[in-house]
């Protein structure tokens, strides 16, 4: 693919950064409109996006750097460069869980509603995120032979190069994309506070569940010697999110008694 977007002289502007960063900015815009529309304080979901900002890449980065650990004591300089592709979802997903539960506590927000305003805006810019994957290299596939495989060629690519490949960042890609298009449209139809994010967190565990099947980058040790760790979480999320659903939809009905 294409790992730099433009290079003049010394200055390299990867497409990788440049679709995350287009992931965060897309995100912010949907947050920032629904909080509009539901009666939020749209400054206050600003500041919030902020800080998932920064706790979203310091927690995926811990996380990818835990799962290549002896690499990265051998070069400790590639800590620091995440233009070389490298955050994984789920640290970064728990550290800003937790980092933006803390915010909203103390600035009094609604912690479920604020959630459910913002899970269309997580799987939006997850889609866009995924593209960055692809430009890179990084998060590829096992070797195919199926029409739509794809074949990295540049020198840069993290991937293999000179081989077909499943296209397994587009699959994340066309998930997210769905995951948002249920969302956006089932927003209006929730049964209670807290629905619609527990509806993302069921649908991407399933959905990543599945895609790591067709994964070929290492993603540190097996359980089983089948499951990636990325599995075995978004297992235990999609479990915990049906359990929530049920317990949620119960209190609901029972209030209303």
């Amino acid at each position: 693919m294409h790992p730099t977007l433009i290079q003049i002289g010394d200055l390299h502007i990867r497409t990788y950064g440049f679709f995350v960063a287009l992931g965060f900015l897309a995100g912010i815009f949907i947050a920032k409109y629904e909080a509009k529309i539901t009666g939020e304080d749209p400054e206050k979901i600003m500041d919030l996006a902020f800080y998932i900002l920064i706790s979203s890449i310091i927690g995926a980065r811990i996380f990818y750097i835990t799962v290549n650990l002896k690499f990265f004591m051998e070069n400790p300089l590639e800590i620091f460069k995440i233009w070389h592709g490298g955050l994984v979802f789920y640290g970064g997903f728990i550290f800003a869980l937790i980092i933006s539960t803390v915010y909203m506590k103390q600035k009094k927000m609604r912690t479920a509603k604020t959630l459910d305003i913002l899970a269309p805006s997580l799987a939006a810019g997850q889609f866009f995120g995924r593209l960055g994957c692809l430009s890179a290299g990084c998060c590829y596939g096992k070797s195919c032979d199926l029409p739509w495989a794809v074949i990295f060629t540049s020198p840069e690519s993290l991937a293999p190069t000179g081989g077909y490949l499943h296209p397994t960042q587009l699959y994340h890609a066309l998930g997210n994309l769905c995951i948002f298009s249920f969302l956006w449209f089932f927003r209006n139809k929730k049964k209670f506070d807290g629905h619609i994010f527990w509806l993302y967190v069921l649908l991407y565990g399933a959905a990543r569940f599945v895609i790591e099947f067709f994964r070929g980058d290492f993603r540190g040790e097996t359980f089983f010697g089948v499951l990636s760790l990325a599995q075995v979480i978004g297992c235990f999320s999609a479990i915990t999110a049906i359990i929530m659903i049920i317990i949620l939809n119960k209190g609901k009905k029972s209030s209303a008694i």
